[in-house]
């Protein structure tokens, strides 16, 4: 059995995120770590809070490398992947760099993310795909942010132009999601830039394990191209379902989402039914992964 990690960039929103793993061995050294970064602590956001892309990003990056640390204790990936934030996690639990480096990143690209006011995003879900494409590449302002699955995409790009694709491609289902701008997207090119000079000043390490970009849905162990691909995912699409097809022809079966929700293991369900698919978002299914006989 080969198996892969993959990291959701989205998942359950409800208070107390992490509360469950808070007992758990080292994790409250972690969260201290967290806290003395950011200025507030994962134990207490609210509600209101989690609403927020500047809590959720470290909240989820937090939970991923806490659920990442503990499974290695007795269990090795054979690569790993994350969708859009999880990309961190993902290169985190790869040994590219430490968690306090990456949740600083995380933190950094928050914040900036919060701060674009440009565009929007839409879910397409139920089209015919070489029509979609041919759309979006004849409509300026609007572009694939995040390819799903085979029937799910999603449009990033000014509003105008997304509704003008949408109406053309008359998909079965289509909903404007409540961001704040259109990521993943070339709208997104001042907050590339910005990134960009942060990312400059880390040193990424070679992955110890191939993890698959974004913006690439290829596998690499070269730390400059690690560092460019996490560069180019700000305006880049996500090319998600070419990721999970490419790790099945390098031989991976099975996959394990570590973090909260399921998205990804839904999303892979579409793209390939022939995959394992194991969900690890909290304690009780940690302890059912580390402890199997009990």
């Amino acid at each position: 059995m080969s198996i892969a990690w993959i990291f959701p960039g989205q998942g359950s929103q409800a208070v107390g995120m992490g509360v469950d793993l808070a007992d758990l061995p080292h994790v409250k050294t972690t969260l201290e770590k967290a806290e003395f970064v950011l200025g507030w602590s994962l134990l207490d956001l609210t509600a209101e809070q989690l609403k927020e892309t500047t809590y959720t990003q470290p909240a989820l990056y937090i939970i991923e490398t806490l659920l990442a640390d503990r499974l290695k204790s007795t269990h090795s990936p054979a690569a790993v992947a994350g969708h859009s934030l999880g990309e961190y996690s993902a290169l985190y639990c790869a040994g590219v760099f430490d968690f306090l480096t990456g949740l600083k990143l995380v933190q950094q690209r928050s914040q900036l993310m919060a701060t674009a006011r440009a565009g929007t995003m839409a879910a397409v879900m139920g089209f015919d795909r070489d029509r979609l494409e041919a759309l979006c590449e004849q409509t300026e302002g609007v572009v694939v942010a995040n390819d799903n699955s085979s029937d799910q995409v999603v449009l990033s790009g000014e509003k105008l132009a997304i509704e003008s694709v949408i109406a053309a491609a008359k998909p079965k289902r289509s909903i404007f999601l409540p961001v704040s701008g259109a990521f993943h997207s070339p709208l997104m090119a001042d907050a590339a830039a910005q990134f960009a000079s942060v990312l400059e000043t880390v040193e990424f390490q070679p992955p110890a394990i191939p993890v698959y970009s974004n913006v690439t849905a290829a596998a690499t162990r070269d730390p400059e191209i690690v560092k460019a691909n996490l560069r180019n995912q700000v305006t880049g699409s996500v090319r998600w379902r070419e990721t999970i097809s490419n790790m099945v022809a390098d031989g991976v079966d099975t996959v394990w989402e570590v973090g909260p929700g399921k998205v990804l293991t839904g999303l892979t369900r579409r793209i390939d039914r022939n995959l394992g698919r194991v969900n690890i978002g909290d304690a009780t299914s940690l302890a059912a992964m580390l402890n199997p006989s009990e």
